[in-house]
């Protein structure tokens, strides 16, 4: 289904007649936040896992040295 630019205008003029400005103005507003923190929370998560990646990696490496070191 398929939705164009007139159907969208149609709808969203419904909403706001049914519901009135400021329920839809508060309604975009609380949804925007939600979205803002939804996409802080996925940051966080990406960057600590990219930390991980880095600290096993780094420990790999010290790792490496460490026998190298020792089979000498």
């Amino acid at each position: 289904m398929h939705l164009g630019a007139q159907e969208i205008i149609i709808i969203l003029l419904l909403v706001l007649l049914l519901f009135g400005g400021k329920k839809v103005s508060g309604l975009g507003r609380a949804l925007g936040t939600s979205l803002r923190e939804f996409k802080e929370e996925i940051n966080k998560t990406d960057n600590a896992e990219k930390a991980d990646v880095v600290k096993s990696e780094t420990k790999e490496a010290t790792d490496q040295k460490t026998e190298i070191k020792e089979n000498k």
